[in-house]
């Protein structure tokens, strides 16, 4: 596994309950601060067999944008009942809720 890889997994398992990090953010803890799309697809392929929150990994502006609704609302609510409050019906005030390292 390369480095960055192994840095997405660490830093998405250790984001706390209630907490999120934005793929950006993500991946400029990780060492590649242009990143952000790589974090999204380590995030795609890695999340059950690593069992990640991938709930919690959101976009810069605090905005669920999956596209399958479905999975857009599994994603609202494991926020909610994490403690996050939506201001509308899938965005949040993400500084409120941002995680640091």
């Amino acid at each position: 596994m390369e480095k960055f890889t192994a840095e997405v997994i660490s830093i998405i398992k250790d984001i706390p309950s209630g907490r999120v990090m934005t793929y950006g953010q993500i991946a400029k803890c990780a060492g590649s601060p242009r990143g952000a799309r790589q974090v999204s697809r380590i995030l795609h392929s890695m999340s059950k067999k690593h069992q990640l929150p991938w709930h919690r990994v959101i976009n810069a502006e605090g905005k669920i944008t999956i596209r399958d609704e479905e999975m857009a609302q599994v994603q609202k609510m494991s926020l909610e009942a994490e403690g996050v409050v939506f201001l509308s019906n899938f965005q949040f005030d993400v500084n409120k809720y941002r995680h640091h390292i």
